[in-house]
């Protein structure tokens, strides 16, 4: 198996190349890649606004996208990068998924669930907990989201 600390900055730095080119597209710069035995199965940036639809979360497309290309809706023995912690309904869609491990970069005072709010994985009725690891990339990933929404102020 392959050491987790060599493999996450590259998986990382993918979710992040897929948060800048969200943030080039006008969308909150969100990325998020699902990985599995060392292969990127899918890779996606948030679409809320280009899809006209609040579901387009980075993770929820990633998660469309893997189970597409697996042809199961059991993401089982995937690990999941995302840039920024999740939100209620993505952590959902995470544990539905059954996605093994969950490494996110800057954590979400607001709206993450995952280690702030909620923290869905810590509660007796969620079905399924993925190991979950944070702070990857923490300041990078911060500092686009700081950057996207502090030019939109301007």
């Amino acid at each position: 198996m392959r050491d987790r600390s060599e493999a996450a900055p590259s998986f990382m730095a993918l979710a992040l190349e897929e948060a800048r080119a969200a943030a080039a597209r006008g969308e909150v710069p969100v990325g998020a890649v699902i990985v599995r035995d060392g292969t990127v199965i899918a890779r996606a940036g948030n679409e809320t606004l280009a899809a006209k639809d609040p579901t387009a979360h980075a993770e929820m497309l990633v998660i469309r996208a893997a189970a597409a290309a697996l042809g199961s809706e059991r993401l089982t023995g995937c690990d999941l990068y995302v840039t920024l912690e999740p939100c209620p309904m993505c952590a959902a869609a995470i544990s539905f998924a059954r996605i093994r491990r969950l490494y996110f970069g800057a954590g979400d005072e607001k709206g993450g669930a995952v280690e702030h709010g909620v923290r869905l994985y810590a509660q007796p009725t969620c079905h399924h907990a993925p190991e979950t690891y944070g702070g990857l990339a923490e300041r990078e990933a911060a500092d686009l989201l700081r950057g996207f929404f502090r030019a939109r102020r301007e």
